[in-house]
C-alpha cells in the first residue's frame, strides 16, 4: 500500500490486534456455557499447541519461500494450484470481511450500554438504525485512513493495541488475587454442562470449544498477508510468534482464572462482554465501565486491521489471475484503492442486511469461522509438502505436519454444518475466478485435477443448498 515500510513493533501490534478483539471480552462465558473446567484446559492445551505450530508453519514459509507476499492466497496457489489458491483468498476474504461486519455490530451495542436507557433503545444488539448509520460511518472514516497509507493506519492500530492490553492485564491481577481453589475445582468435571437437557460427555465438551478457540485466534496471519510492506521478511514470523505467544497467555489465564471466581453456572448466564460482570463483582461498576470500553477501542482497532487484509488479498490475487484486473489499481499513496472500495461497499452491504435481518455478533463469527477452516489448512499442508520438496530439518516437516493435523481437527470438531456452509459461500466466488482466468489469459486456465475439484464441490453445493432449503443445516 504505502511506500513507506513497517517494522517489527508495528507488525506485532497488527498480529495482536488482529487476534485480541471482540472474542476475548467474551471467552468467560462462551467458554462456561459449553465446557466444564476439565475440558477447558483439554481444549486450551489442543488449541495451544495446534496454533503454535500454525504460527511456526508461518515462520518458516517466511523463510524457506521469502520471494512469496500475500500470506495464505500465496501459499496455497504455490502449493496446490490456482483454484485452490483462489479458494483459499476467497474464503479468507469472506472471514476478513463478515468478521469486519460483527466488530462493527458488537462495537456499537457496547456503546448502547452506556447510551441505552429502558423507555429509549437507541444503539441495542447493535444492530438498530442507528447503530448501522454509526457504524456506516466508522467504515468510511477507516476507508479514507487505509487509503492514505497502510504505515499511517499501523500507527493508530498501535495505538489501540496498547489500550486493549492494559485493562486486560489488569483483569488477570485482580483474578488471581479473587482466585479460589475451591471454587475453581467446584464443577471440575462439568456434569452440569447441559446440551437439550442431556449432560455433555467430556469429549464433546472439548469440540464445543473448539470453534470459539479458533475464532479468538484468527488474525494469527495478519504479519503475513501484509508481508510485502514489511522492512525485513524475517520479521513476519518473529512478529506472528511473538503475537501468538502473548495472546495465548493473555487467553488462558483469562478464562481459566474466571472459573476460580464465580461459578461457572454463573458465568454462563451472564451476557456479553461477560469480563464486565466478573470485573464489576471484584471491583464494582467501574469495572464494567472500564471493559465495555476498552471493548469499543478494541474491536475498532481490530476492525481497522481486519480491513487492511480483506483489501490486500484480492489485490495480491490480481497478479496471478485470480481476481479482475480493476482491483490491481493503485492511488498516491500506493494503496489498491479499487480493492479498497471493493472490500468497503460490500461490508456496507452486509451492514446493510444485518438491519433488515438483526443478525447477531455470534451468528457473524459463526460465518466467519467457517471461511477460514480450508485457509488454516493449506498452510500447514503447504509448509508439509516444500519441506519435503526441500528436505527441509525434522522439525520444519513436523510443524507442517502438525499444523495440518490441527486444522483438520478443527473441520472434525465444527461438524458437517459448518463443512457444507462453507461450500456453499467458497462455490459462487468461482465465477469471479473463471472470470479473472478469462479476462487475463483470454481462455479458462484448468487441469483436470482442477476441472474434477470443482465438479466435485458443485455437487457438494448442491446437496448443501437443498439441506438449508429443508431446514436440515444448523448454524
Amino acid at each position: 500500500m504505502s511506500n513507506k515500510k513497517i517494522g517489527l513493533f508495528a507488525l506485532t501490534a497488527l498480529v495482536l490486534s488482529s487476534m485480541i478483539g471482540s472474542g476475548i471480552f467474551s471467552l468467560p462465558q462462551n467458554m462456561a456455557e459449553v465446557a466444564g473446567v476439565k475440558a477447558l484446559l483439554i481444549g486450551w492445551a489442543i488449541t495451544g499447541v495446534g496454533i503454535v505450530f500454525l504460527g511456526l508453519s508461518f515462520f518458516f514459509l517466511s523463510r524457506l519461500r521469502p520471494d512469496l507476499n500475500g500470506g495464505v492466497y500465496i501459499y496455497a496457489k504455490e502449493g496446490f494450484g490456482g483454484l485452490v489458491g483462489f479458494f483459499s483468498a476467497w474464503g479468507y476474504w469472506l472471514c476478513s470481511g463478515i468478521g469486519s461486519v460483527s466488530y462493527l455490530v458488537v462495537a456499537f451495542e457496547g456503546i448502547g450500554t452506556f447510551v441505552d436507557t429502558p423507555e429509549q433503545i437507541i444503539f441495542g444488539t447493535g444492530s438498530t438504525f442507528y447503530a448501522i448509520l454509526g457504524a456506516s460511518l466508522v467504515v468510511w472514516l477507516v476507508h479514507w485512513l487505509i487509503a492514505r497509507g497502510v504505515r499511517e493506519a499501523a500507527f493508530v492500530n498501535i495505538l489501540a493495541t496498547l489500550v486493549k492490553v492494559f485493562p486486560l492485564i489488569l483483569f488477570i491481577i485482580l483474578a488471581a488475587l479473587y482466585f479460589s481453589p475451591t471454587q475453581f475445582f467446584s464443577d471440575f468435571e462439568g456434569k452440569t454442562v447441559m446440551n437439550q437437557n442431556q449432560s455433555m460427555d467430556l469429549l464433546t465438551q472439548v469440540k464445543n470449544t473448539m470453534l470459539i478457540t479458533l475464532w479468538v485466534f484468527v488474525g494469527v496471519e495478519g504479519a503475513s498477508i501484509l508481508s510485502g510492506h514489511a522492512k525485513r521478511q524475517r520479521d513476519i514470523g518473529t512478529a506472528t510468534v511473538l503475537g501468538i505467544c502473548i495472546t495465548l497467555v493473555l487467553y488462558v489465564a483469562i478464562t481459566v482464572l474466571s472459573f476460580g471466581v464465580l461459578p461457572r453456572e454463573t458465568i454462563s448466564m451472564m451476557s456479553n462482554p461477560s469480563m464486565a460482570p466478573i470485573l464489576e463483582s471484584m471491583i464494582g461498576k467501574v469495572g464494567k465501565m472500564m471493559i465495555t470500553f476498552c471493548l469499543i477501542v478494541s474491536v475498532l482497532g481490530s476492525y481497522i486491521s481486519w480491513t487492511m487484509y480483506c483489501t490486500e488479498v484480492p489485490y495480491r490475487g490480481v497478479e496471478s489471475g485470480a481476481f479482475p484486473r480493476m482491483l490491481s489499481k493503485l492511488n498516491k499513496n500506493n494503496t489498491p484503492i479499487n480493492s479498497l472500495w471493493f472490500t468497503n461497499i460490500v461490508i456496507q452491504l452486509c451492514l446493510i442486511l444485518v438491519l433488515f435481518t438483526s443478525q447477531s455478533y455470534t451468528k457473524l463469527i459463526s460465518l466467519a469461522s467457517s471461511m477460514i477452516l480450508v485457509p488454516y489448512i493449506l498452510i500447514g499442508a503447504y509448509l508439509f509438502k516444500l519441506a519435503r520438496q526441500c528436505k527441509a530439518k525434522w522439525y520444519i516437516q513436523l510443524t507442517g505436519l502438525m499444523a495440518t493435523l490441527y486444522g483438520l481437527w478443527i473441520v472434525y470438531a465444527a461438524g458437517m454444518d459448518y463443512l457444507f456452509l462453507s461450500v456453499v459461500l467458497y462455490v459462487p466466488g468461482v465465477m469471479v475466478y473463471l472470470y479473472s482466468q478469462y479476462q487475463q489469459k483470454g481462455k479458462i486456465d484448468l487441469c483436470k485435477k482442477e476441472w474434477g475439484l470443482l465438479i466435485i464441490l458443485i455437487g457438494i453445493f448442491l446437496m448443501a443448498c437443498w439441506a438449508l432449503s429443508q431446514g436440515l443445516l444448523s448454524i
